[in-house]
């Protein structure tokens, strides 16, 4: 055994020294089939090549199809010597490593709109069906990646993506997501972060509620299935609230002091992520915590979306300090009232009293406790802390999601615009924090589903000018950007309008929500017409300040 395996952390579903020992094709949950991992499968085989770094990206090995039978590989690998150069032929020798990442080919474009219209054909799939043995997990139906190396489907980029498609005559394919999602519920018993075995232990910001509002179907089957789906969601979410008191969390509820319930992000298991085995290994090693607790704070990190962000940290700390289980978010709260609210009126639709009469209630008790616990003196939303038993005082863009679903009121809305405006507004966009740590979810970034979830929130509480200074000042960046290298990218430094940077892999190009939104934006408010810059009136980089 390697001296890195002996060093490898374990809570018992991945054990060192099991080289020759027998692994489950399946492990099954309760009432919801779950894939098992590369991590399952090939136990101290993956932490020799993750922790020995044998890709520079940890998502290449544990996207690797292997060649033959799981239990023969490991089998074989019990008798392979401890030294790289055996490791690498054997991984060459039973594995058959992913693609490099697909982009959008050189082109001489230079009209920004007519270019992200040209890109969705890379951008989508075909109904998948995996191959024995690899992490894949089945989608049926065509459906959108995000680009660069993230090639499978992705719950809430999805959604954003989704206004693009639209917006380009593929309604078929954003309802055929849709319709994947309702799928991947009744399979799995929830959305997961993305379709690869090793995301199946987490979900995503759970904006399925919303995606049925792009394709809405009249059909009563069609609605009924929707409805389940939505059911089998929130039950995913709020599992174990039953068993809490005043004080107690299990799983991804929270009960407040007051017996209220809202919800944090979590993760079904407390080791290294597969995909980024070495990134948590050496955070959970420099942190000198306990290694399970740094590992489910990083899952439920990744969870959440923002992977990584101070609104996770210690106040004032870094990476090694991540906390997200204590933290109650403020935007998944906000989510979870959409979904609750969306139940209520599609049972009502479809004459199901019961279920509407329970979920009305269950949303206007979370909208309570929202505004109880997750609103600031200071004029926005922020976030809990189950450690403290105090808000957070940090402002970041999460404050715009109680705008997004309804939960605000009027003058909630209205501090939020005046905050937004003063604070958040950068020359090139949204601001998602205003802390500088290094981590990709906060200063100087900014990020498309931010960028929409502020410009659709403010819209509906009628603060438009403000809006489409967002939407204008994005369009900018990105058409600058695009000018500049003629990429589309996931994230975007708003302060400089250049690229983005930070977090634990290389930047992506592609990319699905940066276009689905920017074509929204362009489009809605009539920005960038003809060739060269995107063209919009002046006044949309003014504000209602």
């Amino acid at each position: 055994m390697s001296a890195l395996l002996a060093q490898s952390p374990s809570d018992g579903y991945l054990l060192p020294g099991f080289r020759s020992a027998a692994m489950p094709d399946m492990l099954v949950g309760r009432g919801a089939m779950e894939v098992a991992s590369p991590a399952d499968l090939f136990g101290p085989l993956l932490v020799e090549v993750q922790l020995g770094r044998l890709f520079a990206d940890g998502k290449t090995f544990v996207d690797a199809v292997p060649v033959r039978e799981p239990g023969q590989i490991r089998d074989a690998f019990a008798f392979l010597p401890a030294d790289e150069a055996s490791l690498r032929g054997f991984v060459a020798e039973n594995f058959t490593l992913p693609a490099p990442a697909r982009v959008h080919g050189a082109h001489g474009e230079r009209d920004l709109r007519r270019y992200l219209r040209s890109t969705w054909a890379d951008l989508c799939r075909e109904t998948v069906t995996p191959n024995a043995g690899g992490s894949l997990l089945p989608v049926a139906g065509v459906h959108p990646v995000p680009g660069g190396r993230f090639a499978e489907l992705y719950y809430w980029d999805s959604y954003f993506t989704m206004l693009g498609l639209i917006r380009d005559g593929f309604e078929q394919v954003a309802a055929s997501t849709v319709d994947a999602f309702a799928e991947l519920l009744e399979t799995y018993g929830r959305i997961p972060n993305g379709t690869r075995s090793y995301y199946l232990s987490r979900s995503q910001p759970p904006i399925y509620f919303a995606m049925l509002g792009l394709v809405p179907d009249a059909r009563p089957a069609t609605r009924r299935r929707r409805l389940d789906a939505l059911l089998i969601e929130h039950a995913f979410w709020m599992d174990g609230a039953a068993d809490t008191g005043p004080g107690e969390s299990a799983k991804r509820a929270v009960r407040m002091p007051d017996g209220a319930v809202l919800n944090r992000y979590w993760d079904d298991r407390a080791t290294p992520r597969d995909e980024s085995y070495w990134e948590d290994f050496r955070t959970a090693d420099q942190s000198g915590r306990s290694p399970g607790e740094v590992y489910r704070a990083l899952r439920a990190g990744a969870e959440s979306g923002w992977d990584f962000s101070s609104r996770w940290f210690a106040e004032g700390e870094g990476l090694e300090s991540i906390r997200t289980t204590q933290v109650v978010p403020v935007d998944l709260n906000a989510c979870l009232y959409g979904m609750e609210r969306t139940i209520a009126e599609v049972a009502d639709g479809l004459c199901d009293d019961a279920v509407a009469r329970r979920f009305d209630g269950l949303a206007r008790r979370r909208r309570a406790a929202i505004h109880h616990w997750l609103w600031h003196d200071a004029g926005y939303f922020c976030d809990f802390d189950t450690d403290t038993g105090e808000r957070r005082a940090q402002l970041t863009a999460a404050t715009l999601m109680p705008l997004f679903t309804g939960v605000a009121t009027r003058m909630q809305a209205t501090r939020v615009a005046r905050v937004t405006a003063d604070s958040l507004l950068a020359a090139g966009g949204l601001r998602t924090t205003l802390i500088e740590t290094g981590e990709q979810w906060d200063w100087p970034n900014g990020w498309a589903p931010l960028q929409w979830i502020a410009f659709a929130g403010l819209r509906r509480y009628g603060h438009r000018r403000l809006a489409h200074a967002i939407a204008a000042r994005w369009v900018g960046t990105v058409d600058a950007e695009f000018r500049r290298s003629g990429w589309i990218h996931e994230k975007y430094d708003v302060e400089r309008g250049t690229g983005g940077g930070g977090g634990e892999y290389v930047p992506q190009i592609g990319f699905g929500w940066t276009n689905g939104v920017t074509v929204s934006f362009m489009d809605l408010l009539g920005i960038g017409s003809g060739e060269g810059p995107a063209r919009f009136p002046a006044q949309m980089a003014e504000t209602d300040r």
